[in-house]
């Protein structure tokens, strides 16, 4: 069985997930531009796959949109999206909160009928390494 481990930016709440990823879904909804403050959400879903909390469960805390099923997992010092349940077992895990490297490539793009106007013709940008001066 697949081990990745996972932290927040502050390193408060720390995990690992045993198990595989059933998909990797690039989110253009709004409720996850919201969420995130960008073009879209990049998240890992799995039906088996289980989190253990190693520390910092404490610093968990989850939101959930009211009359939707949208919900966002997150530390409750900085912010940063984590591991969370939603419905009937469906473990979702942002991928940037993972320290362990992921193989998987996302699978699809999802609601891109509410993908964000300006989010295009990325590949074109110039591309710095770091912050430009």
């Amino acid at each position: 069985m697949t081990a990745y481990f996972g932290s927040c930016l502050c390193g408060s709440a720390k995990f690992e997930v045993q198990g595989e990823f059933d998909s990797f879904y690039l989110c253009h909804c709004q409720h996850c531009q919201k969420d995130t403050g960008s073009a879209h959400a990049a998240n890992l879903f799995s039906q088996s796959a289980k989190v253990t909390w190693l520390s910092g469960s404490d610093s968990v805390t989850t939101f959930t949109l009211p009359g939707t099923r949208h919900s966002k997992s997150f530390c409750k010092v900085c912010g940063s999206a984590l591991p969370g349940t939603h419905g009937e077992g469906l473990l979702v895990i942002p991928a940037g909160c993972l320290d362990t490297e992921v193989s998987m490539l996302p699978t699809a793009h999802i609601f891109t009928s509410s993908k964000a106007v300006w989010d295009t013709g990325s590949e074109s940008l110039p591309k710095f390494e770091g912050l430009p001066d």
